[in-house]
């Protein structure tokens, strides 16, 4: 059964992208949420989410994530994306899918897909 309160939530949180608040996003995540930003090793712990986060849109200068599809399956969000993203004059449209494991109304574990050469390309 779809939950609509969660894919409210996971709406909200691709919307923040668009602000580049590392802290503003890690508040989405339980204290002991898990990002697995494919391909690189997972990241543990609210605190370290947002290190990470602050870290890789450091350079970037603007960004906004299309949602293409979402949707719900109990406390699993599914989020298909184009993250359109500039850092100066390099830009990238990065397709990404998203898995989401959702706990009391924050991101448990979110496992991001993407591939890694087109973001790479754009960027360099």
């Amino acid at each position: 059964m779809s939950n609509p309160e969660n894919e409210t939530i996971i709406r909200n949180f691709i919307e923040a992208w668009s602000r580049l608040d590392a802290d503003e996003l890690a508040e989405y995540f339980t204290d002991d949420g898990v990002y697995y930003n494919m391909p690189a090793a997972p990241v543990s712990g609210k605190e370290a989410v947002r290190g990470f986060i602050a870290g890789f849109i450091g350079p970037w200068t603007e960004t906004t994530w299309d949602v293409l599809n979402l949707f719900s399956a109990g406390d699993v969000v599914f989020a298909e994306r184009l993250d359109r993203t500039k850092a100066g004059d390099k830009s990238v449209e990065l397709p990404c899918a998203g898995v989401f494991e959702m706990e009391g109304g924050k991101i448990k574990v979110w496992r991001d897909y993407f591939d890694m050469g087109t973001y790479a390309k754009g960027m360099s």
